[in-house]
């Protein structure tokens, strides 16, 4: 797998600004105007950047999207991305962050489902003129923050991306709620918010705090048969099927934008050995990871 770049290396390469030191860095792009292209590769840091008078081609994963005018972009580490422009002359601001700023209370419940935390999600969106003021306002008083000798900055930066984030939420469409009709749909749906609770999976070092159906079951103060009846009888999934399938999709995320090892990613989706990862995944997917992991890379 390609090296990833850290946050020193993109201001060397992208700016004439002195690297910034620590966890985080803010900077408005004016001070990278020169800069047409990135390239397609991984990087070490989590990026939030809004982009104003600008058309150019975002590239994520294997995506492509047109970009115009104003855009927020939130990419995270396992995330390859690059950036062609195309024209205008872009202003806006960008934050980076390495894992190390993202604490437990910054990916709390309320915005572990933005773009910036799920692999899978969409990581451009378009806010309306109004979001996009006050995004702004949120980023200069990061940048004013950045140089002030308050001895909790760091803590405040946090709150300040949970800002953006949040607002972020917002542009997502609101899906209708419907209240679960009966104690088995109840027992689901909160068996299922558990389970998307526990992922993605951030660092190797992460691992999953619930691993089989009885330690769900626990979490959820009912027998492992109820929850299985009551699973079955909404979704037609037994609840080690639903914990089959998200531990297969979060295992086909890392093969496919991390580097981490195959007893990384073995250790962190909660298997004892490496080879009981790899009997997994060969019975689900249908091929070893180290075969997935190759194929991901020969396409790409």
């Amino acid at each position: 797998m390609a090296a990833k770049e850290n946050i020193p290396e993109y201001y060397q390469r992208y700016s004439e600004s002195k690297p910034p030191a620590g966890q985080v860095a803010v900077y408005r792009l004016k001070e990278f105007a020169g800069t047409e292209t990135y390239p397609h590769v991984r990087r070490d840091f989590y990026k939030i950047k809004l982009m104003r008078q600008v058309q150019g081609v975002l590239s994520y994963a294997d995506q492509r999207v047109s970009v115009q005018d104003s855009t927020l972009v939130m990419v995270n580490p396992l995330i390859p991305h690059s950036w062609e422009r195309h024209g205008g002359s872009p202003t806006g601001y960008a934050c980076l962050f390495t894992e190390e700023f993202v604490t437990q209370q910054l990916k709390t419940a309320s915005v572990a489902g933005s773009p910036l935390f799920r692999v899978g999600a969409a990581p451009v969106l378009f806010p309306p003129p109004e979001t996009v003021e006050k995004i702004a306002g949120v980023f200069e008083d990061m940048l004013a923050e950045m140089q002030s000798d308050y001895a909790n900055k760091y803590d405040l930066l946090r709150s300040y991306v949970q800002i953006i984030l949040h607002e972020a939420q917002k542009l997502a469409p609101a899906a209708p709620h419907h209240p679960p009709a009966n104690s088995a749909a109840r027992l689901s749906a909160a068996f299922l918010a558990l389970l998307d609770g526990s992922f993605p999976i951030a660092t190797p070092q992460h691992t999953l705090p619930l691993r089989n159906a009885n330690e769900f079951a626990r979490q959820l103060a009912v027998h492992t048969n109820h929850l299985n009846k009551a699973l079955k009888e909404t979704t037609g999934k037994t609840t080690t099927e639903h914990i089959a399938e998200k531990l297969l999709a979060e295992a086909k995320a890392l093969l496919r934008h991390s580097n981490w090892s195959m007893a990384e990613i073995s250790y962190c989706l909660g298997f004892e050995h490496a080879s009981n990862f790899n009997s997994f995944f060969r019975k689900h997917a249908g091929c070893p990871p180290s075969q997935y992991r190759r194929q991901v890379v020969v396409h790409s």
